[in-house]
């Protein structure tokens, strides 16, 4: 929209040099060794711009990787901040591979953020047929594909959904198309807080979106202890370890995917191994001390050489 408004590029260009300023007050306030940029645009844009003269660390997040890959003219943008950093992190190896197919010579880390830990803990008893999802209800997130799925399975499961979008009101018209609506409940929006109790609640997570950066859904679950049934696509395949933490099914597949929902409510334990192993999993790597340590060692590199 931004490309055939003038509004809307005059608003880009006014962002644009007031977060460049913001990045230069702040740097003459806190007088850093390095500058963090999140996402190369706006992020890594703002702090090249600034011209402060310190290192700048670029993590790509996926959003801004696939902007860079839709759109002809961030293409050639995306690779000069790429080249001009003095280290770059995805927060996924998927991301780091879409990153590399438009800047072959890149080094990405793959160094996920962290998450609450202290929030997401596992606790109480866990319905024994009830999915959750958790996600803006729109075609990418693939909760119409979750819809037909649920119908396809045998176990007359019913799902939660959280999350709002444009497509609410088509997904309730399919559900009831499909002879599901009864086994629906549509919560809206929720916060991490409220999401807490419906993850140990749920007998697993189902998330069918694909291209995900990372699937920070996912690891909320999993540090919840909950299992997670997912696609194999996108940064999903770095958090769901398949046969061990949760299951994963080809993209798009509605049978595969309707076959592991019955399969894991077939198991004798429901899966919870599966959320245990994904509990333990998750604390190794998301873990905030854990995260902010290998970040620290990136800082230093990155300083050290600047010096």
């Amino acid at each position: 929209q931004v490309s055939h408004s003038l509004r809307g590029q005059l608003g880009l260009a006014g962002m644009l040099l007031r977060g460049r300023m913001a990045v230069r007050r702040d740097v003459a306030t806190f007088a850093p060794d390095v500058v963090h940029a999140h996402w190369w645009f706006p992020g890594g844009v703002l702090a090249m711009g600034a011209l402060t003269g310190l290192p700048v660390v670029t993590t790509l997040h996926g959003s801004d990787v696939r902007l860079a890959r839709r759109k002809s003219w961030a293409a050639p943008l995306f690779r000069r901040i790429i080249a001009k950093s003095a280290a770059v992190t995805a927060v996924s190896g998927w991301v780091a591979d879409e990153a590399r197919a438009m800047a072959p010579s890149l080094n990405a880390a793959v160094e996920p953020m962290p998450v609450n830990v202290e929030l997401f803990t596992p606790g109480g008893a866990r319905h024994p047929s009830r999915f959750l999802f958790v996600g803006r209800l729109n075609a990418q997130k693939g909760i119409g594909i979750l819809l037909e799925a649920l119908a396809a399975g045998t176990s007359g499961a019913t799902l939660d959904v959280v999350g709002e979008g444009p497509d609410r009101a088509s997904l309730e018209a399919r559900a009831a198309s499909l002879g599901i609506g009864s086994r629906l409940a549509f919560h809206g929006p929720r916060s991490q807080e409220q999401l807490v109790s419906l993850y140990r609640a749920a007998t697993a997570v189902v998330i069918p979106s694909e291209d995900e950066g990372l699937g920070l859904v996912a690891v909320e679950a999993h540090l919840c202890e909950t299992p997670v049934i997912a696609f194999r696509s996108g940064g999903l395949t770095d958090v769901v370890s398949d046969g061990n933490s949760g299951l994963l099914t080809p993209p798009g597949d509605v049978r595969a995917l309707s076959a592991a929902m019955d399969g894991l409510l077939a198991r004798t334990d429901r899966g919870a191994a599966f959320g245990r192993a994904g509990r333990v999993a998750a604390l190794a790597r998301f873990a905030p001390a854990v995260v902010a340590a290998r970040y620290r060692a990136i800082y230093d590199r990155v300083a050290s050489r600047a010096a």
